[in-house]
């Protein structure tokens, strides 16, 4: 049996310094599940970790896939370990088989742009992997610090801008909020 597909996909960025990338990659993920489409994410750089959306997903299991691509601890910007290197080609070539299958509608790379920066994947592939999508599949590429090729690349570019942070309070992430 056939299903719908998107008639059009987009590619679409979510860049800055501010909060809610991720979050509002997720909020697209269920509006195409309350139509019946299939999102598939991949999270560079975390892995292992508690986070709401992953018991979102578990509800959700024949329109939302979440797959964690990273270890338990932050990657060292200037030194990172070498398994976060392989994890995040790993991440990259889950992402090139996902896009390239046409199976899902909407694919989100959570964190890529991030993983970009920091060499951990080569900003080329991910530029030839924009390239070849199929036409209806719908990429979003979140993190911050994104590279200005990909920019131009995106149909949509969204940055959030950090106004007033409660971090910055000392108020640590909470359950069902920042996790």
């Amino acid at each position: 049996m056939s299903r719908k597909k998107l008639s059009q996909g987009m590619i679409q960025v979510y860049t800055g310094n501010g909060k809610g990338k991720t979050t509002a990659a997720l909020g697209l993920a269920c509006r195409a599940a309350g139509y019946g489409y299939r999102t598939f994410m991949i999270q560079f750089m975390k892995g292992n970790l508690e986070y709401g959306e992953l018991e979102t997903a578990k509800k959700l299991p024949s329109c939302i896939t979440i797959r964690q691509m990273g270890r338990e601890t932050f990657v060292d910007p200037t030194n990172p370990h070498p398994e976060d290197i392989k994890l995040a080609q790993e991440a990259l070539a889950l992402s090139r088989e996902v896009v390239l299958s046409g199976e899902y509608d909407v694919v989100v790379l959570d964190e890529i742009n991030v993983a970009v920066h920091m060499g951990l994947v080569d900003k080329e592939a991910v530029l030839r992997l924009l390239d070849e999508r199929p036409s209806h599949v719908e990429v979003v590429l979140t993190g911050r610090g994104a590279a200005p090729e990909i920019i131009e690349k995106a149909d949509l570019v969204t940055e959030m801008v950090e106004v007033k942070h409660y971090y910055s309070r000392g108020v640590q992430s909470r359950k069902g909020i920042e996790m």
